[in-house]
C-alpha cells in the first residue's frame, strides 16, 4: 500500500474517533448506559487504528534492485564511448571485502537458494545487483568441491579448462582479483603472499607472477573456489565470445562445445527457450554497457534424475557422439529418491584492466526429498513446474519426471498444510531467491 492510501486511511480513522468522542460528550448527561457503550466503541476504534497502522507500516521482504539492461550499471560512473572490441583500461578498484561473519570452512552451511516462483512463468534474465562482499560464496562443501575439481582436472584437463592466448591477460587479471578478494573475505582459509596466496587448509601455495605459470590460469583459479568460471571478450563485430573458462561441474554442458562461440550462439546452440524472442537484445546491450563497478547476480534451477554433480549421466555419456546426448536418453519416472534439485548462482562483473566479463557459476545440489522438508517449498515448486511452457518443459526434461515429482510435491504440500502451515504468511518467511 502506498503512502497516500496510508495517510488517507489514518485521517479517516482519526476523524471517526473525533466524531465518536463528540457524540459521546453530547449524550453523556443522564445516559450512563450509552456512555459505557460509547467508551467501549471508542476503545475498539483506537485499537483498530493501532492495528491498521502496524499493518500498513509492516516491513516487506527486502529484495535486491534489478539493473536496467538498456542503461549503464551506475549513473555515477560514466560509460566510456568506444569502438567495438576496444577497451580502455579503467581505474576502478574493487572495494575491500569484509571478512565473512562467523565463517568456518567446516560448519558454514550453503545458502538455501530456492529460485522458483509460483506460476505463471515469465522468461527474464533475472539479474539483481550484487554487493561486492557477496562475489564468491564458500561453505562447508568446500573440500568436496575441491576434491571433485582436482579429480576432473586430472581426468579431463584441457577439455574442461582452457585460456585462449588472446584472453591470457584477462585470465591473469582474474587470478589477481581472486587473490585479493579471497584473502580478504576468507582470511581463515587463504593467506596473501608476495607472489600469490596460500591455502591454509590444503597446504597448497600458488604463484601468479612467475612466467610461465605452473598451469593454465583458469585451471588455477578453479582450484580456489567452488564455482565454475568463464570470461567473455568483445571482438570488433561487437559480439562477446567465450575465450577462457574452467567448466568442471556444469552437469549438462561442456566447455569444449562452447569455447570460441559468441554469446548468442552459445544460447541458440543450446536451444535456450525464448532467447531469440525475449532475451537476446537485452543481454547483448547489457554486456556492452556493463561497467567494472556494476556487478550483478542471477539464479536458475533444474531437476536432475541422478546424483552426479559434474556430469548428469542420465542424459548420456559426457563423451557421447553428437546426437546421442539429451533428455531423450533419460529413464522415465524414476523413484523420487533419484530426483535432485540443481540450482546455480551466477555472478557477472567486468574486469577493469582487460575489459573481459567474468561469469562465476556456483552449483548447489540437493535431493528433492531434502528441500521438500522446508516450509512452502513443495507447493511453490509444484506451481512453478506446472507453469512451464512447452519449450521450457522440453529444455528441462519435464516429461521424464513430472508424474513422480509432482505427485510427491503435492503430497508434501498437503502434509504441510494439514500440519498448520499458514499460506498467507509465506512472504514473511521466504523472499526470492531463498
Amino acid at each position: 500500500m502506498d503512502g497516500t492510501r496510508f495517510y488517507r486511511c489514518r485521517e479517516w480513522t482519526e476523524k471517526f474517533i473525533e466524531e465518536s468522542r463528540s457524540s459521546l460528550v453530547q449524550k453523556a448527561t443522564g445516559h450512563s448506559r450509552v456512555v459505557v457503550s460509547g467508551t467501549a466503541l471508542l476503545c475498539l476504534t483506537i485499537w483498530l487504528l493501532i492495528r491498521v497502522t502496524q499493518f500498513l507500516k509492516k516491513p516487506k521482504a527486502c529484495r535486491p534492485t534489478t539493473p536496467d539492461l538498456e542503461k549503464p550499471a551506475s549513473r555515477s560512473f560514466k560509460a566510456p564511448q568506444r569502438e567495438p572490441g576496444v577497451w580502455e583500461p579503467s581505474d576502478f578498484k574493487r572495494p575491500t571485502a569484509s571478512p565473512a561473519p562467523n565463517w568456518d570452512v567446516h560448519t558454514s552451511k550453503p545458502k538455501p537458494y530456492r529460485p522458483f516462483r509460483y506460476g505463471p512463468y515469465h522468461i527474464t534474465m533475472g539479474l539483481r545487483n550484487m554487493n561486492w562482499d557477496e562475489w564468491i560464496e564458500l561453505d562447508n562443501h568446500y573440500m568436496k568441491f575441491h576434491a571433485d575439481k582436482k579429480q576432473r582436472i586430472a581426468e579431463r584437463g584441457s577439455k574442461c579448462c582452457h585460456t585462449d592466448p588472446r584472453a591470457f591477460d584477462g585470465a591473469v587479471e582474474l587470478l589477481e582479483e581472486l587473490c585479493g578478494y579471497l584473502t580478504e573475505r576468507y582470511p581463515s582459509l587463504y593467506k596473501r603472499t608476495p607472489v600469490g596466496m596460500d591455502n591454509l587448509l590444503t597446504g597448497e601455495s600458488f604463484n601468479i607472477v612467475e612466467r610461465p605459470l605452473a598451469e593454465d590460469p583458469m585451471q588455477m583459479a578453479a582450484r580456489w573456489v567452488q564455482d565454475d568460471l568463464a570470461i567473455m571478450f568483445e571482438k570488433e563485430d561487437g559480439q562477446y565470445y567465450l575465450l577462457a573458462g574452467a567448466i568442471l561441474l556444469a552437469g549438462f554442458w561442456k566447455l569444449e562445445d562452447k569455447l570460441g562461440m559468441a554469446l548468442s550462439e552459445i544460447h541458440t546452440s543450446g536451444d535456450v527457450p525464448g532467447f531469440k524472442q525475449k532475451l537476446e537484445k537485452g543481454m547483448t546491450n547489457f554486456f556492452r554497457r556493463v561497467q567494472p563497478n556494476g556487478p550483478v547476480q542471477r539464479n536458475n534451477y533444474f531437476i536432475q534424475v541422478d546424483d552426479k554433480l559434474a556430469w548428469s549421466s542420465s542424459i548420456g555419456s559426457e563423451d557421447g557422439e553428437p546426437g546421442t546426448v539429451g533428455w531423450f536418453s533419460a529413464e522415465k519416472n524414476k523413484a523420487i529418491e533419484h530426483h535432485y534439485f540443481r540450482s546455480e548462482r551466477q555472478t557477472l562483473r567486468r574486469l577493469p584492466r582487460s575489459g573481459g566479463v567474468v561469469f562465476t557459476i556456483r552449483t548447489y545440489f540437493h535431493p528433492i526429498t531434502e528441500i521438500c522438508e522446508e516450509p512452502y517449498v513443495p507447493g511453490r515448486l509444484a506451481s512453478a513446474i506446472r507453469s512451464w511452457g512447452d519449450d521450457l518443459s522440453r529444455y528441462k526434461g519435464k516429461e521424464k519426471y513430472e508424474q513422480v515429482l509432482l505427485e510427491y510435491l503435492d503430497k508434501k504440500h498437503q502434509e504441510q498444510v494439514e500440519a498448520g502451515l499458514d499460506l498467507e504468511k509465506e512472504d514473511e518467511v521466504r523472499a526470492y531467491p531463498f
